[in-house]
């Protein structure tokens, strides 16, 4: 049985942003995009370490996948099994902010 995956507010709203943006020059995209970036998310069940940690904060419960050009920030709760997305963020907006909120 996998880890549960659990996406984040500021991760719902981050796929919300990126859908909204998409969708506007092409609906069929904006779709195809956000079920991507769910479906990549949900790997991480099965394989809950198999991203990068966070270069910017170099935390090792903070760690990342990169699809197309958007990076799937995540925590790794060894506790409970879990995985929490906190933030899906294109690449070229800079920094990724993690909120407080959701720090350990």
């Amino acid at each position: 049985m996998g880890w549960k995956v659990i996406i984040a507010p500021s991760a719902r709203a981050d796929l919300e942003s990126i859908v909204r943006f998409i969708a506007r020059q092409n609906s069929d995209a904006a779709s195809r995009v956000g079920y991507e970036l769910i479906v990549r998310s949900e790997r991480l069940a099965a394989f809950p370490e198999m991203g990068r940690i966070v270069p910017e904060f170099q935390r090792a419960d903070l760690r990342e996948i990169v699809h197309r050009s958007y990076r799937i920030i995540y925590r790794v709760k060894t506790e409970g099994q879990c995985v929490e997305v906190v933030r899906l963020w294109h690449g070229a907006r800079g920094f990724p902010q993690v909120p407080r909120g959701e720090e350990p």
